[in-house]
């Protein structure tokens, strides 16, 4: 069972509607996220609530992304939760603007948030959902990463974070191995 959720992204004004920050925009959608009582805690915003008799926990790091493995391994540390009881959303490359992808492990495709993960846990084995951005047309991978998203990205990513929604809804209630094979069905409305 999942019993954290883990919300990459980078803090302050001038990151909050940028590619980087899909995960924190994407928590903000979340109505039910919305209603809880967000402390400063674990060098993040963090909050709890009981779902069906567990106690699960919600993180945004705000050590910048290159540090999210500090925040994520005090909460960890502080709760006795096992590396694969975490689910971490962040942004990524690979995947087309508002495509979405569940995993399992993996590689880190040059993602720091994840590379600093790994480094503080020791391992790569944790749940991802990865929110599609896109690769840019030039080099400038950093200033793309820390860009705004366009206004037809933002719809593409709007009508995901519904369909996201309803797979968060039923990862607080299911094992993720059980919805992995089914995960594109969930998302997809296939």
């Amino acid at each position: 069972m999942i019993r954290l959720y883990a919300f990459l992204g980078n803090f302050g004004k001038e990151y909050e509607k940028s590619r980087h920050n899909v995960a924190w925009q994407f928590a903000d959608s979340l109505s039910f996220l919305s209603c809880l009582n967000w402390q400063k805690k674990f060098k993040g915003q963090f909050a709890s609530q009981v779902i069906n008799e567990n106690q699960i926990y919600f993180l945004k790091p705000e050590t910048y992304m290159n540090l999210s493995g500090e925040s994520i391994g005090d909460a960890l540390r502080f709760y006795k939760i096992k590396p694969e009881e975490i689910l971490v959303i962040h942004d990524e490359l690979e995947l087309s603007c508002g495509i979405i992808s569940l995993k399992w492990s993996g590689g880190l495709g040059g993602h720091n948030g994840l590379r600093s993960i790994k480094a503080t846990l020791g391992t790569a084995d944790f749940w991802r959902l990865r929110f599609g951005i896109g690769r840019p047309s030039h080099d400038d991978v950093s200033g793309y990463v820390l860009g705004n998203f366009s206004k037809d990205e933002n719809i593409v990513l709007s009508q995901s974070f519904l369909k996201t929604a309803e797979l968060i809804d039923l990862l607080m209630i299911k094992e993720p191995n059980e919805l992995l094979k089914d995960w594109k069905k969930v998302v997809n409305n296939d």
